[in-house]
């Protein structure tokens, strides 16, 4: 099958290496038709990429955000679809999520050093240059330093969750990421919620239907399927979850850019498009209801 969405792409605005520019135009010479530029707590790569998209015109952008909520022992990552960029609540919120990315990331290079890890957190905020500074710009520090080959293994021993240098930082709850991409008028999706080998800090979530069901009852929308390297198996098992509840089933590539092996890229896997009219449709609803609900205050 043909490829022709992917609605889950990082830029250099958070923890990509690309720039939106680079993106856009890869995406495009893959044969993608709509993509969602999902960054991390950031919509700055955005500007960029519309004007690149400029000289695509068969390509369409979605604009959307990637945020990670807490869960006992674990975390959940939510996307939101169609965001509106304009809010400033939304932007300030943003800006307090990426400033917690900040001192974390601060705070990890300081562990590193303590473990034995000749880098530092100047080389890590030049890595980052303008962007939401993440645990990849460390990892690419550490690769740089030549202590591993490739920032999985970085993950895999330093910096997942459960490694000796990972530190915690401020997140919201799923709850409040629906409800906060919601009043935004965006459609809120569950991310990557069963284990990926490639991006080995990707575990399942626990009790993923129930957890679903409590969510859609919350405003979860959607839930991504076809995503990154999961087996046909995965995606089946995701696709009824999907059509019990009645989610939209979302997905993409999740690419970074990042030089692991066997990382997807842009046009390797996405949904169908009859996924975006379903998220448009949903948008339009909670568009209404978000403008409707600020003209009240």
């Amino acid at each position: 099958m043909t490829v022709e969405v992917d609605l889950h792409l990082h830029t250099q605005a958070s923890d990509g290496t690309l720039s939106p520019t680079q993106l856009v135009n890869l995406c495009a010479e893959r044969g993608l038709k709509v993509i969602a530029i999902s960054d991390h707590d950031s919509t700055e790569g955005l500007d960029e990429a519309y004007a690149a998209v400029q000289e695509h015109p068969g390509v369409e952008i979605i604009p959307a955000i990637e945020l990670s909520t807490d869960v006992p022992g674990s975390e959940i990552h939510i996307l939101g679809y169609f965001i509106d960029t304009s809010d400033s609540s939304f932007q300030q919120t943003l800006k307090r999520f990426r400033e917690g990315r900040y001192e974390r990331g601060r705070l990890m290079v300081e562990k590193l050093v303590e473990l034995g890890y000749s880098i530092t957190w100047e080389r890590v905020q030049e890595i980052a240059d303008d962007a939401a500074i993440g645990r990849p710009h460390i990892a690419s520090a550490i690769v740089e330093a030549g202590y591993f080959k490739y920032s999985k293994g970085v993950f895999d021993s330093l910096i997942g969750r459960n490694g000796p240098a990972y530190v915690e930082r401020a997140k919201l709850t799923p709850e409040d990421a629906v409800a906060m991409l919601r009043k935004n008028g965006a459609v809120p999706v569950m991310a990557h919620p069963t284990y990926s080998a490639v991006k080995s800090d990707r575990g399942d979530v626990q009790s993923l239907e129930e957890t679903l069901a409590h969510l859609q009852a919350h405003g979860l929308e959607g839930v991504e399927v076809f995503y990154g390297d999961y087996t046909r198996e995965q995606v089946a098992y995701l696709k009824d979850i999907a059509d019990n509840l009645g989610l939209i089933p979302c997905g993409g590539s999740d690419y970074h850019g990042s030089g692991n092996p066997g990382e997807p890229e842009p046009g390797s896997v996405g949904p169908p498009m009859q996924t975006v009219a379903l998220l448009r449709e949903s948008h339009l609803g909670i568009r209404g209801a978000a403008t409707a609900g600020r003209a009240l205050v």
